[in-house]
């Protein structure tokens, strides 16, 4: 039973509690995925497809089957429940315009004031089981699409003049719709003009430009072609959820499944990590461990273009196939034969084809677990052994867990083991790297927080009817109860804030970084085919608000977020992604504190923690140069426009050099990098210092030093010893 919201689990049969902010991206992905999907290529087709359309969208019955019960649950049992009605029709209506052309680049004021005819009918579609209406709104935006990318590219041919003192806007979802044909059509001018310019500014000549954004603009309408009925009614439905709160989110089969892959951390398949390259299904990584791995039948380079179910089965051709659609077809049951039709890594697309029969086993992603590492500082002259825990995730295998197997893998589990082996290795202090930790499951969170607290109030929690629990953590003794210290940054969101709240209120030890993304609500997932009693998947699933948290202390984490004790050179601005950035955001409030008692005495050491930090950064060559680069960026994501002057632009890159920020633009695209680069690049990156990484280290290293001086060797009184958490 799904212990974050009992009474409803008896009603309404869905899945499992939340406290994630790893939805954040997933749930801005499914509503923006055409937008973001187009927006990242930004152009046209070529000359010979100008007057092709896309393929018009139909909605499905199960759609608007799906769409009826996920309002009737949402309506009824949301955290913030909102009828459906004229009012939150208007809402829906604007939220789908600003998901599928977010900066007003492909429709006029003339297809909105014509489809604003429906601002009042989106909820009657849904009502009625008829989404005839939403869906006529994405096929006009996909007619849009695809007649900007064809001027696009006729653009082409053209002769730009780059000493004219021009400038093209960045950031227009502020700005108004465009007004006529000839405002979009110098907008596209100067947008390819900027294209250009980039390649230009790296090196390359006219003709070499010209084939690359040709094939640009040609990839981005093969693109659109692909798109699929359930990218529409995914893009629709969301547009509705955020309209009540921006953490609800609707998710169709392919979409749920892949987010139940993200939390239990495995997979049934062959592992091989996929990416489009050239129209192919391209293998950018084999899993360690995966039967691809072991196989040693396949390598990175390696283009999948046909798939086949068993062996003398018929092959799928899946060139040019969506990569999702690919990994549909080669996942499957475990235990079964799955063939590949491969073209070599290096081998052109007309070189010779080999068939490669794997068998599907449960594949673990172990590359997004919990891992540990061990770092030596001086601090005051004494150097001292720190293990770094590297936590990306709050994950757990939720079927696992329900059936009663004893050995299911979750980030508790993990972390516990790694504390054991840091103990072995007798460390003197341990850093938690919360970075880019979306969150995951509450009971991990509490849990997780227990070994290093112990057994106590975590978290407050608040439901709909305003009743207020104290979550406490009662399975896991405290394991490590020596010097601890926490890393976030604004990528920390929801059950990471969890953590480095409840660590920060019982002083336990000092939060450093950024802060934090700021969302303090919890979710539930809804399986909308159990509710509906479907024998076959077909509804897909809710991730729905069903409460909020708030810290021991009594504040909330939302909105505000997690403030750390010493903070960070950040390169966050007003309007960077965060809750407080995001509409329909709930507010900050405050509640009545928990019981608990402070475990440490960080206040006493924390003056001394900043100043020791400050003196150090002053002098640190590495972290000046990261100031510098974060300084750098701050400029650029504030600038509204950026110059279409050749010598302009040279002088602002030559400022930037001068200043020690590195330029390293080659005004390509991720997906127009040839893969060896792309893992070059990855690699070094891997291999190059984490300045904030090694700061956070130095703070905990000045942690151990305080306290052997206060006369411990560390531990704290107020903890428990030994661990009575069952591991694998």
């Amino acid at each position: 039973m799904d212990r974050t919201c009992p009474t409803w689990q008896v009603a309404l049969s869905w899945g499992y509690g939340l406290a994630s902010g790893t939805e954040t991206a997933l749930m801005k992905r499914l509503l923006l995925w055409v937008a973001l999907l187009l927006a990242t290529s930004v152009h046209a087709t070529t000359a010979g497809l100008a007057t092709s359309r896309p393929v018009e969208l139909k909605p499905q019955h199960q759609q608007a089957r799906a769409a009826l019960l996920a309002t009737q649950i949402l309506t009824q049992y949301h955290y913030k429940a909102v009828p459906l009605d004229d009012s939150m029709s208007a809402r829906i209506f604007d939220n789908y315009l600003k998901a599928l052309d977010p900066d007003r680049q492909y429709f006029l004021q003339s297809d909105v004031d014509h489809l604003s005819r429906h601002r009042n009918d989106l909820d009657d579609a849904i009502a009625g089981e008829d989404l005839s209406v939403p869906f006529a709104i994405f096929n006009r935006f996909t007619q849009r699409v695809s007649e900007q990318f064809a001027y696009a590219h006729s653009l082409l041919n053209s002769e730009f003049d780059f000493s004219k003192n021009e400038s093209y806007r960045l950031e227009r979802a502020k700005s108004a719709w465009l007004a006529s044909e000839s405002e979009m059509r110098d907008l596209w001018q100067k947008r390819v003009k900027n294209d250009w310019l980039g390649l230009k500014l790296a090196g390359k000549d006219d003709a070499t430009i010209r084939e690359i954004l040709g094939k640009r603009y040609d990839a981005a309408l093969k693109r659109i072609a692909k798109t699929q009925s359930e990218d529409a009614f995914e893009s629709f439905m969301n547009a509705y959820t955020m309209a009540i709160e921006p953490h609800t989110s609707y998710m169709g089969l392919r979409t749920a499944e892949d987010f139940d892959i993200s939390t239990r951390l495995s997979l049934v398949g062959i592992g091989a990590i996929l990416v489009e390259k050239d129209e192919c299904a391209t293998i950018r990584e084999l899993v360690p461990g995966s039967p691809a791995a072991l196989s040693g039948k396949l390598q990175v380079g390696d283009r999948i273009v046909g798939v086949a179910q068993g062996e003398n089965s018929p092959v799928t051709d899946v060139f040019g196939w969506r990569i999702d659609d690919t990994v549909t077809l080669i996942r499957g049951e475990a235990d079964s034969v799955v063939v590949l039709e491969v073209i070599p890594a290096g081998a052109g697309l007309d070189g010779q084809r080999r068939q490669v029969s794997l068998i599907r086993k449960k594949v673990s992603l172990d590359d997004q677990a919990a891992r540990k590492s061990i770092i030596p500082v001086t601090a005051d002259g004494r150097v001292f052994r720190l293990g770094v825990i590297t936590l990306p995730s709050f994950y757990t295998d939720f079927e696992a867990q329900e059936r009663g197997l004893p050995d299911y893998r979750s980030a508790t589990r993990d972390v516990a083991h790694l504390l054991d082996e840091l103990k072995a290795e007798r460390v003197d202090g341990v850093l938690i790297d919360l970075r880019d930790n979306g969150g995951g499951s509450l009971d991990e969170v509490i849990e997780l927080t227990g070994l290093f607290i112990g057994k106590g109030p975590v978290v407050q929690r608040r439901e709909a009817d305003g009743k207020i629990d104290v979550e406490k953590n009662t399975r896991t003794d405290a394991m490590w109860t020596g010097p601890l210290a926490v890393l976030i940054n604004q990528g920390s969101a929801s059950a990471s804030e969890i953590f480095a709240a409840a660590i920060q209120d019982y002083e336990r030890g000092p939060v450093v970084g950024e802060g934090s993304f700021g969302k303090g609500t919890i979710q539930a997932m809804i399986n909308l085919d159990r509710i509906a009693k479907n024998p076959k998947p077909a509804f897909g699933e809710l991730k729905m608000t069903v409460g909020q948290f708030f810290r021991l202390n009594g504040g909330a984490t939302q909105v505000r977020g997690v403030t750390p004790d010493i903070l960070f050179p950040s390169a966050a601005n007003k309007d960077s992604h965060c809750e407080a950035n995001l509409e329909n955001a709930l507010p900050w409030e405050q509640i009545k504190a928990a019981d608990y008692s402070p475990a440490g005495d960080l206040k006493a050491r924390i003056a001394t923690l900043r100043a020791r930090h400050t003196i150090r950064v002053k002098n640190d060559i590495d972290f000046i140069a990261l100031q510098r680069e974060i300084a750098e960026q701050k400029r650029r994501s504030e600038q509204p426009q950026v110059s279409l002057n050749e010598a302009e632009r040279r002088r602002e890159q030559e400022v930037a050099r001068k200043s020690g920020v590195k330029v390293e633009e080659d005004g390509l695209q991720a997906n127009e990098r040839k893969l060896t680069s792309e893992l070059a690049a990855e690699e070094a990156r891997k291999g190059s210092k984490d300045v904030l990484l090694a700061e956070a280290v130095n703070v905990l290293g000045d942690e151990v030093e305080l306290l052997k001086q206060e006369g411990g060797a560390g531990q704290l009184s107020a903890l428990t010893h030994g661990n009575a958490y069952p591991r694998p």
